[in-house]
């Protein structure tokens, strides 16, 4: 299931999962891996389909070059991945920036896009305010800590997670881990890297990239506080129905869940029956 590829000048990790028609490439958030969409492969989105989840530059077991985090090159790693594997035509779903960089495909290489599944995206989301919503997410990069245990239980209490935690998460987490020499750990991503991501976002015409990107698309929302009850919303309804309108072709789906729970544990299902229901029409 682990695989490399050569492709771009880099080289990439990806989970190359078993299953069906259409075969689907699952594009994760700022500062996530692969293993982000542990939770929808075990609610049954593979076998279902052909499920590959790509580590991005930067992240996870991929290279992580000290310059290059454009979405135009991100966009390049997964057409030079698409390239090397014979994939024609695929379905691109992604999760927040990832979701993101799903549209820029979409609008910037539209041959090599059947349909796209957005998870939890809006326009609204790439203004520099966003950086304070996702700060706890963000400062977890470059802490180093004394053991995967202790890692572990900083995870846990993570604000947006409230409390919620399972196995597909905890996968998620150890595979954002690195163990270094000394016995110590820290997450894969590196702050500076991610930072020039973040940055790419705010400087692309996303009005322009949503009115290019003709393709059939779904844009899933979990409206659920980015916290405890009561804390602030990472992704409105309102904003991520008005960048769902935007689209030549998109409709609005809402599931539970926050910007993170909605694709683990019993959120997950959710999730999946509506890409099942999105592609059965294809």
């Amino acid at each position: 299931m682990d695989k490399f590829i050569r492709t771009n000048g880099l080289n990439l990790h990806y989970l190359d999962h078993p299953g069906g028609e259409p075969a689907l490439v699952l594009l994760p958030g700022l500062t996530a891996n692969a293993h982000e969409f542990d939770g929808l492969i075990a609610a049954g989105l593979s076998p279902h389909f052909r499920v590959i989840a790509l580590d991005l530059r930067g992240r996870g077991l991929s290279d992580k070059p000290e310059q290059g985090y454009t979405m135009a090159d991100h966009a390049a790693d997964v057409i030079g991945l698409l390239d090397a594997l014979d994939m024609e035509q695929v379905v691109l779903v992604g999760h927040s920036f990832g979701a993101l960089l799903a549209i820029y495909i979409g609008s910037q290489y539209p041959d090599r896009v059947s349909r796209m599944a957005l998870i939890d995206v809006s326009e609204a989301a790439t203004q520099p305010k966003t950086a304070e919503l996702i700060k706890p997410s963000l400062d977890r990069l470059g802490r180093i800590l004394p053991s995967w245990e202790v890692y572990k239980q900083e995870m846990q209490k993570m604000p947006y997670l409230d409390g919620f935690w399972d196995d597909s998460l905890e996968a998620y987490f150890r595979a954002d881990m690195q163990s270094n020499d000394d016995g110590t750990v820290q997450a894969r991503a590196q702050p500076g890297l991610i930072a020039q991501a973040f940055d790419a976002v705010i400087n692309e015409p996303w009005g322009d990239h949503i009115k290019a990107a003709g393709q059939p698309a779904v844009l899933i929302n979990a409206p659920g506080p980015y916290g405890p009850p009561g804390a602030p919303v990472l992704v409105a309804a309102e904003d991520a129905q008005a960048t769902a309108a935007g689209f030549p072709d998109c409709r609005y789906i809402q599931v539970p869940g926050n910007h993170v729970t909605m694709v683990f544990g019993p959120n997950a299902p959710k999730v999946v029956d509506v890409l099942t229901e999105f592609l059965s029409e294809v």
